[in-house]
């Protein structure tokens, strides 16, 4: 199963409006370089910080499909995830270890809508993307992921 990364985001803190970034730093243990979770101070950090918070991606096929739908037009950073990516089922890797660019992730769970999501963009987001608005993941091995790279899952 082969995709590849369409954009990576970015929010510097709690609710700040996220950044679209040419490329990041994954590091392990932490998240992406610059991001709110990296820094802990996003709206869900946990203490103790765990990988459920480090990464979550959304596929552009299900932006597409919501603003369709709904007759929207929302950014893909408005969706609040960091890494959007085309040409893969991101709900089949919970539990499966891939590979963006360089860096070895882990999937964890999905990243379902929340009332926080719902808060800022609207209500009708909450059915529209039950599991379809993403997957949450740990960085295993980190490194620096490019737009344009490879997503590969075995």
């Amino acid at each position: 199963m082969n995709g590849k990364v369409e954009s990576i985001h970015i929010g510097i803190d709690a609710g700040s409006t996220m950044t679209e970034v040419a490329e990041a730093k994954l590091e392990a243990g932490r998240g992406i370089a610059g991001d709110r979770y990296h820094s802990r101070i996003g709206t869900f950090s946990p203490d103790p910080p765990d990988p459920d918070h480090e990464l979550t991606l959304i596929a552009a096929e299900e932006i597409d499909a919501f603003n369709e739908a709904g007759g929207r037009s929302l950014s893909a950073g408005e969706l609040r995830r960091n890494i959007v990516t085309r040409g893969v089922d991101l709900n089949a890797l919970v539990g499966k270890e891939f590979t963006i660019g360089p860096v070895r992730i882990q999937g964890i769970r999905l990243c379902e809508p929340c009332s926080y999501l719902a808060d800022l963009i609207g209500p009708d987001i909450l059915p529209t993307l039950v599991s379809r608005a993403g997957l949450r993941a740990g960085i295993i091995e980190g490194g620096t992921i490019q737009v344009g790279d490879r997503l590969e899952a075995s």
